[in-house]
């Protein structure tokens, strides 16, 4: 007995581990009809034998625990760069996945808590509970919701157009629906219940042919030739030169150098989160002799750079997007609001710091998060454009991003170098394609050490730079889209899609007492 219970907790490890490979940068989607029904029908044949309900618990945090293991190995990454956080590399190796696999443990156990049987309502009640709980994920605390199954879907736009209507969450919902509906041929009480796996096919199919004409709509879209150009830039600049306080003259020689100014071209240059080591918002400034003779009046300058304020004798850091005009005059700014736990902010910190820890992207002390998310207002005599900013992760979050969709498009710049070579800047990616649908926006991204695009509204990357490639993409015209569903109510949506899961799980309980 006890060898069998080491090859179960074996077997749901390796099923998690596996499940990893849907995901970007692979996007082998196949695989997860294979993993989630085995974990289903694990879980409901297991009720059958086992009425030890807190087992449950640990079945689900094991099929977690090989899932987060595996496909965020690349947290570990960002303590390499420093040696003095090189002794939490195996802490956060272990920590991190164990503690989003507690998710996955709550999914099994309130599925066995409500009774789960053969029957079809206890397929909707996995689903159910699993998108749920995936809801809470990305919600509490500061939220999470990286890896999402749906992501597995990240090549094929044709499908994830839908999340224009649905949202996110809702299709991952549905995700984990189709992914277990092959167990119904295991565990079917009666023949006809295989049609809600035929169902699924088809409703899979219609979602495709949904994004089909979505696109093939946008491609008739009247196309706005811009009366200037934006120039997103690429940069390939080691992380060194936060570690080590390297002069700010070279990094900026770089950039400028990369980015190919032309005097008589109107471009509104854009370049990547955090870019300048030691400099903040006022003391770039001091360093217009570099840029004097490249920019003028027909330029303007965006960029991540820190920016600082003293408040009651206290000194506050924020992690800032700020626009310049070709005099480097802050013309607007944006502090960013979501900020990454132990990469810019130390929960406990006054307690931590007495053990030696502190924020692994700045050496002083932790970031302040920003009080609101506006859009950015760029209006002179030669530019008239809003943006939408978001910093690095604050890309993640689903249905959260603004209330007023008045703005022209999305700027989100990144610094990915802390990835590394791994799979993490992929992952990253991927979410600026939903980000893009389901806003009905393009997206100007532009990174340091990762991958730059431009990602028009139906979710196909137009231009781009591969990973660590050095070098700029133009953004010179778009094609006009209405808003979408999502954009005008959110995850209200989902709470829509919830209700007809209940509808259903219902529904078919009292088809099988009948």
């Amino acid at each position: 007995m006890k060898k069998k219970f080491y090859i179960e907790l074996i077997f749901l490890i390796l099923l998690g581990v596996f499940t990893s490979f849907s995901l970007p940068p692979f996007n082998y989607f196949i695989i997860n009809f294979l993993t989630f029904s085995l974990f289903y029908i694990f879980l409901v044949k297991k009720v059958e034998t086992n009425k030890n309900k807190k087992i449950f618990f640990l079945y689900g945090w094991l099929f977690g625990f090989g899932y987060f293991v595996s496909n965020l190995y690349w947290i570990s990454i960002s303590l390499t760069f420093d040696q003095n956080f090189e002794f939490l590399i195996p802490f956060t190796i272990i920590l991190i996945p164990g503690f989003l696999a507690l998710f996955y443990a709550l999914v099994a156990y309130l599925f066995v808590v409500l009774k789960p049987n053969k029957n079809l309502s206890s397929f909707f009640l996995f689903s159910l509970i699993f998108g749920l709980v995936e809801f809470i994920r990305g919600t509490i605390l500061t939220g999470f919701p990286w890896n999402l199954i749906a992501y597995s879907f990240s090549n094929y736009v044709e499908i994830l157009n839908i999340t224009s209507v649905i949202g996110t969450y809702s299709f991952n919902l549905f995700c984990i629906s189709l992914f277990i509906s092959p167990s119904i041929f295991i565990l079917k009480e009666k023949r006809k219940d295989i049609t809600i796996c035929i169902a699924f096919l088809i409703t899979t199919f219609s979602f495709f042919v949904y994004g089909s004409q979505n696109i093939d709509k946008f491609h008739k879209a009247k196309i706005n030739q811009h009366d200037y150009n934006i120039r997103i830039v690429g940069s390939n600049i080691s992380i060194d030169r936060f570690l080590f306080d390297i002069d700010p003259v070279s990094t900026i020689n770089e950039l400028i150098e990369t980015s190919n100014l032309s005097k008589d071209e109107k471009i509104i240059l854009i370049w990547p989160e955090g870019i300048l080591p030691g400099l903040n918002q006022d003391t770039l400034i001091e360093f217009d002799w570099l840029f004097s003779d490249k920019l003028n009046k027909n330029h303007i300058l965006v960029l991540g750079i820190n920016s600082k304020i003293t408040e009651n004798e206290i000194i506050k850091y924020f992690n800032s997007l700020s626009i310049y005009d070709h005099k480097l005059n802050l013309i607007n700014s944006y502090n960013k609001i979501k900020l990454v736990p132990f990469g810019e902010f130390l929960p406990l910190e006054n307690l931590l710091r007495s053990f030696g820890l502190r924020t692994v992207t700045n050496n002083y002390q932790s970031y302040t998060s920003g009080s609101n998310r506006k859009i950015l207002d760029i209006k002179t005599k030669e530019f008239s454009l809003k943006i939408l900013p978001l910093i690095c992760y604050e890309i993640i979050y689903s249905g959260r991003l603004f209330q007023n969709n008045n703005f022209d498009f999305i700027l989100n710049i990144s610094e990915d170098g802390w990835f590394g070579n791994s799979i993490g800047p992929s992952q990253h990616f991927a979410h600026n394609i939903f980000r893009a649908i389901e806003s009905g926006k393009y997206i100007l991204r532009s990174t340091n050490n990762g991958i730059t695009a431009i990602i028009n509204p139906i979710g196909v990357v137009e231009k781009k730079l591969n990973l660590n490639e050095n070098g700029y993409i133009d953004f010179t015209e778009s094609r006009e889209i209405k808003p979408t569903l999502f954009s005008q109510y959110g995850n209200k949506i989902f709470g829509l899609v919830i209700l007809l899961y209940i509808f259903l799980i219902f529904s078919f309980k009292k088809l099988r007492n009948e």
